[in-house]
């Protein structure tokens, strides 16, 4: 037996209010915040004394969900970097949205830019890459044949 099924992608980030904002204004849906650490949580992460507050964003069909994770200990030391989408590990996380232009103009006005640019792909997809919070990426692509 093997892989079943995604249940969710976590990401750690430094500022869980910002980020969470940011999913949000893409149409994501916030679940409940919570705290969490223990001898468990020690130990699934090979860490001592962890103390996390997260919260799961996920999109409106259900599907996707990302839980969003502040490390309250130990510290996160390191700042989040700015790569370029050619970086290599995790780049970005994508979703099939409706009304791509209006939401990117929510995007705009909150601070939030392109990575390059929209673009059409075979008159099949209206897709981009959109740059949040901590350098996070995520594909925002809109259906055209449908």
């Amino acid at each position: 037996m093997g892989v079943r099924s995604l249940e969710h992608i976590g990401i750690i980030v430094r500022d869980l209010d910002t980020v969470a904002d940011f999913f949000e204004l893409l149409g994501f849906e916030c679940g409940e915040r919570a705290v969490v650490g223990g001898e468990w949580a020690d130990r699934v992460n090979g860490l001592a004394g962890t103390e996390v507050e997260m919260v799961f964003v996920t999109a409106p069909d259900g599907s996707g969900a990302i839980e969003l994770s502040r490390m309250i200990s130990p510290a996160s030391v390191e700042e989040p970097a700015v790569l370029p989408a050619d970086a290599l590990g995790l780049r970005h996380l994508a979703y099939r949205v409706d009304g791509l232009e209006p939401l990117l103009k929510r995007v705009r006005a909150a601070g939030y830019g392109l990575v390059g640019e929209v673009v059409n792909y075979e008159d099949v997809w209206l897709v981009c890459y959109v740059r949040g919070p901590e350098g996070i990426i995520v594909e925002l692509g809109e259906r055209l044949d449908v």
